[in-house]
């Protein structure tokens, strides 16, 4: 970068995309009681699909759009993906029928899609190598919050109106993308082959079916036809594009990626943590404002001690993991996660009792978050060649998509079985054996201790972690 004051900006921009992205997610969810009173003639089926198409498209998009990213230039990409994603927001906000708003929702999902993937190699190439452990922890820190401070955002805003959760992204977006004209540098693949344009619509549909069969699961029934119809199609793809990966010469997921050890076990353990970071904003949110009976806003702020204690952990976290390694660091964060959960099964009760029950169990629960989510992106993403950065980081988010759907749908399917406070700790006990078993992924990584070149390792090479 020509200056530290340019390249703060280039790194403030990318930030800004990364949380609106994370925060997006999970937003809209805190504001379904005015959307019900704004749409009165609107199912709940159909209302739900507010929800549903930004977290279908996000994760079903997000590694064609890595693909592309690495392939056509981040800088791109990203400035692409923050503009339709500002526009979207618009139209949300200004959205005159449940139609439109569902159909703008989409819009922000591509948008977002082409974001997020290209971020952290953006971010990555504004830090020097040596430097890179707090880049991640600022990327981790930026998108995890993003989702964990999604209802305490949304609580406030819909205050005012649900249309404010749409509206805020506006002045951030077009700002945001200006400043990143002048100040992000472009990278991209140093050499560009064809896409395979059939692998990348049959991995988005074969992603879609998935995440749709989960979040819609609760709703349709889990032994319905239309869920059951959404998973064959999801395994039929998933076959598929298991043996285009070996046949194209250039596929949407290359095989090479996933044979680096870090890699697989860092997504298999960002999948299995994210389904009890899922169940953790689900439960505690309902518990909230189910079981104790607070106020919607009240219950958003009440969570919001968890998150902002992951997001000042993430950065120091970061720099562990670069000396200790990502297996030891993130082993104890899923414990530590996990004990939040434990503390919240055992000590709360149907009585509401917040600084002596509630809040010790949201700051343990945070401070395993911060801990195990630089790890998670750490393992998954830097041991790849810089110019597949985009391409893992698609595949990673792709794996906390799918993992908070899981989380989420598991805790409705709970709580629909076992109403009440019982119902609330097996939700909590499933967040915390979903942060051991993150855990222990990272742990089966293995005890080898390596640094990665400052330009990534070859694909073909059995590499290991920055520092694993």
């Amino acid at each position: 970068m020509k200056d530290s004051a340019s390249r703060r900006g280039a790194v403030a921009v990318v930030l800004v995309g990364v949380f609106a992205s994370s925060l997006d997610v999970l937003i809209v969810n805190i504001a379904f009681p005015d959307l019900e009173r704004s749409f009165p003639s609107a199912s709940l089926t159909n209302l739900s699909w507010v929800l549903s198409a930004y977290a279908i498209t996000f994760a079903a998009l997000l590694m064609p759009g890595g693909r592309w990213a690495d392939q056509s230039g981040r800088k791109r990409a990203y400035l692409t993906g923050l503009a339709l994603f500002t526009v979207a927001s618009a139209c949300c906000a200004a959205a005159p029928t449940l139609g439109v708003l569902v159909a703008a929702r989409i819009l922000q999902g591509l948008g977002a899609a082409l974001m997020m993937p290209s971020s952290l190699g953006l971010l990555l190439a504004l830090f020097p190598s040596e430097r890179r452990g707090t880049a991640i922890g600022l990327w981790t820190a930026v998108s995890g919050s993003g989702a964990a401070l999604a209802p305490p955002i949304g609580g406030l805003l819909v205050q005012l109106d649900w249309r404010w959760a749409f509206l805020v992204n506006i002045p951030l977006g077009v700002v945001a993308w200006f400043v990143g004209v002048r100040t992000l540098p472009e990278v991209r693949e140093r050499s560009r082959s064809v896409p395979d344009v059939l692998g990348i619509l049959v991995l988005a549909a074969t992603v879609a079916a998935i995440v749709a069969a989960i979040v819609q699961g609760p709703d349709w029934g889990w032994g319905g036809p239309r869920v059951l119809g959404l998973i064959a199609v999801g395994v039929l793809g998933g076959v598929f594009t298991v043996r285009r990966a070996f046949s194209h010469p250039a596929p949407v997921i290359e095989p090479a990626i996933l044979r680096i050890r870090v890699v697989a076990l860092g997504n298999l353990a960002t999948l299995l943590f994210f389904a009890g970071f899922g169940a953790m904003i689900s439960a505690s949110t309902l518990f909230l404002t189910g079981m104790w009976d607070h106020s919607v806003l009240r219950g958003a702020l009440e969570v919001a001690p968890g998150p902002v204690v992951a997001t000042v952990c993430a950065v120091p976290a970061s720099l562990l993991a670069t000396r200790y390694g990502v297996r030891v660091v993130g082993m104890f964060g899923g414990a530590v996660f996990a004990a939040g959960g434990v503390w919240w099964a055992v000590v709360t009760d149907g009585t509401p009792d917040y600084a002596a029950s509630f809040l010790p169990g949201s700051v343990i629960g945070g401070i395993g978050v911060g801990l195990m989510l630089p790890c998670l992106s750490t393992a998954a993403t830097l041991s790849l060649p810089s110019e597949r950065f985009a391409t893992g980081t698609a595949m990673n988010t792709m794996c906390r998509q799918v993992g908070s759907a899981l989380g989420v749908a598991v805790v409705a399917a709970v709580l629909d079985a076992r109403p009440g406070v019982s119902g609330y700790h097996t939700a909590f006990l499933i967040m915390a054996a979903c942060g051991v078993a993150g855990g222990l992924a990272l742990m089966a990584i293995g005890a080898e201790r390596g640094r990665i070149p400052a330009n990534g390792t070859a694909l073909s090479a059995p590499a290991t972690g920055r520092t694993v």
